[in-house]
């Protein structure tokens, strides 16, 4: 504990160094910092996919750099300090995990979920959706929203359920496709089914956002396996052929 305690003071040391001493450091503020933030995070979620823990090692520090920064920006401000930061999230933790730190028994992980949104309704939240940030991707936006009404009671019951659900809205949208009822309208549909079908990955324990991920980089691998053993410029080449490498790529994979 005292080595984490003692690299964690370091950390405190060096940022109070860059933001008196480096020209960099010292003009950034809350906003010039945000987008590089979001970066970072997406960088941690990179080497996450990809199991890179060397990676995960480095953008845990970058995201840790940056709340550090902001926390220091707060301090010049008189606003808080990485202590009350910490304090902050200590208290609710413990707050948050009676069944640990007060005499509350749960079964199994479900529970904890739905005593989770109980106790962030009782602090105060307005609505259970209030924290799924409106900035999250829609892909995994859809899917919080999804989970945390889920903790009130507001699911299905079976995951045949969700699936007859998906099945109800593709059919809906191939009926305004062929009723040719406008781009506005198909649009709609489209949404419906992508919002089903992550409700159906939710029942089936799949991250939609991770498996779609993980798609995309098969899809980036398979293609540029077809650009690096193409004979000639793929745009002299067909379909057929194209098919035929990309055939050969999943064969090595």
């Amino acid at each position: 504990m005292q080595t984490k305690l003692a690299a964690f003071g370091k950390l405190l040391n060096i940022m109070d160094d860059l933001r008196t001493m480096c020209p960099w450091d010292k003009k950034q503020t809350i906003h010039t910092l945000r987008n590089l933030t979001i970066e970072e995070v997406y960088e941690l979620a990179d080497a996450v996919i990809s199991e890179d823990w060397c990676g995960i090692e480095e953008e845990l520090g970058d995201i840790l750099l940056h709340i550090v920064f902001y926390a220091k920006i707060a301090d010049e401000k008189g606003r808080f300090d990485i202590a009350d930061v910490i304090e902050k999230l200590n208290e609710k933790m413990i707050n948050r995990h009676p069944h640990i730190y007060g005499d509350i028994k749960v079964l199994n992980s479900d529970e904890v979920k739905k005593n989770w949104e109980q106790l962030k309704k009782s602090e105060g939240k307005k609505s259970v959706l209030g924290g799924v940030p409106d900035s999250l991707p829609a892909l995994i936006k859809a899917y919080r929203m999804q989970d945390k009404t889920a903790q009130v009671g507001f699911e299905w019951n079976t995951t045949e359920q969700v699936w007859d659900k998906v099945t109800e809205e593709l059919e809906e949208l191939q009926a305004a496709i062929e009723n040719n009822e406008g781009k506005e309208r198909i649009e709609d549909e489209f949404g419906d089914v992508i919002f089903a079908l992550v409700n159906y990955a939710r029942f089936l324990g799949i991250e939609p956002e991770t498996a779609l991920e993980k798609t995309n980089k098969k899809f980036k691998k398979r293609f540029e396996y077809i650009e690096a053993n193409a004979d000639r410029d793929l745009n002299d080449m067909t379909l057929d052929e194209m098919d035929a490498l990309w055939n050969n790529a999943k064969g090595e994979e």
